[in-house]
């Protein structure tokens, strides 16, 4: 349905967000490390009109059963699906100047349960369009903030920085070179003998609860055990005593010293046009988030192992939070799309289950 068919007058603003791929760095964003992701094609898009009153109006074309919602600013409640996003962001942008509602019509072609941050990329969208349309005097950093804050307090969520960070000033040719720690940034070009291939495992991933929350709470009780603030204050000179942990604390430890080292090493090796280097450090990776962080699963291993192994790959791993979601690989540009095709029929002749080529679009 159009904007003016929903809401009975035309929009008088918008914006839009991508969704991301993380190239390397999983789950060292919540422990203050570091990570490299990008933007990838698919995006969120709103329509908004401003109201004279505190109601917000919303349609989503991903949840049209749902239909027309809405609920008015400062009653915002946790629960609701899909609105709980716009109205975490929402509760937050109230403490930056937000002080009417809005009618807004949402759009997205970035999958769900995928592991590309699907919800960042609504926040982002959503507080794009809020700040047009009131002419909120809010920079990306803090907007990405905001929208972070949003996820973990009112969805809740316990997600670390990068999505939202990602969402707010990555690019697709650009890998985000981000240090969650300070936030300090840079943009990485990628080079121009790679192309990005990301594929849906077709099994969802979720951050809300369950396998996410564990990980990032065992984190948590192993840095209280090491009397640090965070892992990030950790190397690889800490390993002796990052031993004496118990089991499985000791593991989740070692997967987040060497994962910010190969976040370091693959910046290293993009810069150097070293793509067989990269693809290592992605190979490296995965083993790692699936026997020492354990967030992987048999079927992404499978989808993993055979893109590893796909004529032009240099390297794949899962990306994201994990528990289902999305693999991300390097690839020679000329066999990107043939690599992705054979990739998906091979894997579900493998495992049965039906993935689906995400980037190239």
């Amino acid at each position: 349905m159009t904007f003016e068919a929903l809401f009975g007058r035309p929009a008088t603003a918008g914006a839009s967000a991508p969704g991301r791929v993380n190239l390397m760095g999983d789950h060292t964003d919540y422990n203050a490390g570091l990570v490299l992701p990008a933007a990838i094609p698919q995006r969120t898009e709103i329509a908004i009109a401003a109201r004279d009153d505190r109601a917000v109006r919303l349609w989503s074309d991903q949840f049209r059963d749902d239909g027309l919602v809405h609920y008015e600013l400062g009653t915002e409640a946790a629960g609701k699906g899909w609105v709980d996003y716009v109205a975490g962001v929402t509760q937050q942008l109230a403490k930056m100047g937000l002080a009417h509602g809005f009618d807004a019509r949402l759009t997205s072609s970035v999958p769900l349960g995928s592991g590309l941050s699907s919800s960042a990329s609504l926040e982002i969208a959503v507080s794009r369009a809020i700040r047009e349309l009131y002419a909120l005097d809010i920079d990306d950093v803090t907007l990405a903030r905001a929208a972070q804050r949003a996820e973990v307090e009112f969805v809740g969520a316990p997600v670390g920085f990068m999505d939202q960070m990602a969402c707010s000033i990555a690019d697709e040719r650009s890998a985000l070179f981000l240090d969650t720690r300070d936030l300090h940034y840079e943009k990485v070009p990628l080079p121009d003998n790679v192309a990005i291939v990301v594929i849906h495992s077709g099994l969802s991933h979720r951050n809300v609860g369950g396998g996410y929350a564990e990980r990032r709470q065992q984190c948590d009780e192993a840095a209280r055990l090491l009397g640090v603030g965070s892992l990030r204050e950790l190397g690889a000179n800490d390993m002796p005593r990052v031993e004496r942990l118990p089991t499985p604390l000791s593991r989740r430890v070692r997967h987040v010293i060497t994962e910010n080292a190969r976040v370091l090493d693959t910046v290293a090796a993009l810069r150097a046009r070293d793509l067989v280097a990269a693809g290592r450090l992605f190979v490296e990776s995965h083993a790692s988030l699936r026997d020492e962080y354990a967030v992987s699963i048999p079927e992404v291993d499978r989808l993993v192992d055979i893109a590893s192994h796909g004529r032009g790959a240099y390297g794949a791993r899962m990306t994201g939070g994990g528990f289902g979601g999305s693999i991300v690989a390097l690839v020679d540009p000329e066999a990107a799309a043939r690599f992705a095709r054979e990739t998906v029929e091979a894997y579900e002749a493998s495992t049965g289950v039906h993935g689906r080529v995400i980037v190239p679009a």
